[in-house]
């Protein structure tokens, strides 16, 4: 088992570090969370057009790079590290994986190449705040936080003309300025109804789209209301479910979370450590100080577990090994080896991730002092990234109580004595 990194993904994360540092620093970031969009177009056309980061993990025939989930994960790894603000989680992580399983030849032939280029992206809307639900982490999916057929949630009707949704979804990552929306729908009544997906443009009619204010302003999310706006069914017109294309979305999805995460608290850390290595107290350091030490020792330890777990989720997450034109062989063994089907690895290491940049983002502002606390410091960024992914696609304890019912972790009848 080599769990080495290859020359491709240690190239991804070098000159995606480069660029990110070049081109999104303090000040970049700032100017993109004021703009309508909240991020920075220009940014997104250099990490599209010069990383192909929305196609890394889409295939070569349709536009993509032929990478794995793995070198998606490494990418969102550094974009975590420097808060990046871009619809890619939205478009590469979310919802182009849902049109790849779910869409038909020519939904795929005519979405999947826009996407991998970046010149379109795309919005998973998923009714209320369930996101986490819906993609299978905090809970099963069955479908009932899309409103379970009675009023609520999103509703789809079938007329003469093809389908009509009707409804409302908060929440939706970058869902005010993405070109594209798949939303989750109910369809046939309380009695028979079905969660399916939903194509729907950004500009069609009836579509009136607000950005929200989030707590985690380097996550735009949006609110969307659809009035009688006409949709296309995702897939073919025997209207298979999307809960299990969610659910296993949701575990690649987790893992990526989970990298991002794990660079979000790395780089917190980071800073922390510089800062306490330069600020002066009774005439030494604050870092010199041995409870200062122990805070950032365990703080690292947590994060350098993290890690770990965060690599394995994104390994397991790969279906097939030593396919298209990345190697990619880190945790992983030889190509024809399969990872161990393990559900809850994702979850896990998402939960442990979350919990790891709560903490380094928590110690950042305590030690920090005083300075920690402003509007102009980054130091509450962090901490804001890590409430906001916790109140999204958690909280902690109950990503690690799911994971432990799909292990069937305490369905043992016997107990040792």
């Amino acid at each position: 088992m080599d769990a080495s990194f290859t020359p491709e993904q240690d190239e991804i994360r070098r000159t995606l570090r480069e660029l990110l540092h070049s081109r999104c620093g303090p000040r970049e970031l700032r100017t993109a969370l004021d703009t309508p969009a909240g991020h920075d177009p220009g940014l997104w056309t250099a990490l599209a057009e010069q990383l192909g980061l929305p196609g890394l993990a889409l295939p070569e025939a349709y536009g993509g790079v032929g990478c794995s989930a793995t070198e998606l994960a490494l990418a969102c790894e550094e974009t975590g590290r420097a808060l990046a603000p871009s619809p890619l989680l939205a478009t590469a992580a979310l919802a182009a994986p849902l049109i790849a399983a779910l869409g038909t030849d020519a939904q795929r032939a005519e979405l999947l190449p826009r996407l991998a280029s970046g010149r379109l992206t795309a919005a998973l809307a998923v009714p209320g705040t369930a996101l986490a639900a819906a993609l299978a982490l905090t809970g099963d999916n069955g479908g009932d936080w899309a409103g379970g057929g009675r009023a609520g949630g999103v509703q789809a009707r079938r007329t003469e003309d093809g389908w009509r949704l009707y409804g409302q979804v908060d929440q939706v990552l970058d869902g005010h300025s993405a070109g594209l929306l798949l939303v989750a729908a109910h369809a046939g009544g309380f009695a028979r109804s079905r969660t399916l997906l939903f194509l729907v443009p950004g500009d069609a009619a009836g579509v009136v789209r607000v950005r929200q204010t989030a707590l985690d302003a380097t996550r735009p999310q949006g609110r969307v209301q659809l009035r009688d706006v006409r949709a296309d069914l995702l897939g073919d017109e025997d209207g298979r479910e999307g809960l299990p294309a969610l659910a296993s979305v949701g575990d690649t999805a987790a893992a990526v979370l989970a990298c991002e995460a794990v660079g979000a608290a790395d780089r917190a850390l980071e800073r922390t450590v510089e800062y306490v290595g330069q600020r002066e107290q009774f005439g030494r350091s604050i870092g010199s100080f041995q409870a200062v030490k122990h805070r950032l020792a365990d703080a690292y330890v947590q994060v350098q577990a993290a890690r770990s777990a965060a690599y394995y989720a994104a390994w397991a997450a790969t279906p097939l090994r030593g396919a298209g034109n990345c190697a990619t062989s880190h945790s992983g063994p030889a190509a024809d080896e399969q990872p161990p089907t393990a559900p809850p690895a994702a979850r896990l290491a998402l939960a442990q991730a979350l919990e790891a940049l709560r903490t380094a983002a928590a110690e950042g502002i305590q030690l920090h002092g005083g300075i920690g606390f402003t509007w102009e410091h980054e130091a509450h960024l962090y901490f804001k990234r890590a409430a906001g992914d916790e109140l999204l696609f958690g909280p902690v304890h109950r990503l690690r109580a799911h994971a432990a019912d799909a292990a069937r972790l305490f369905d043992a009848q016997e107990v040792a004595v």
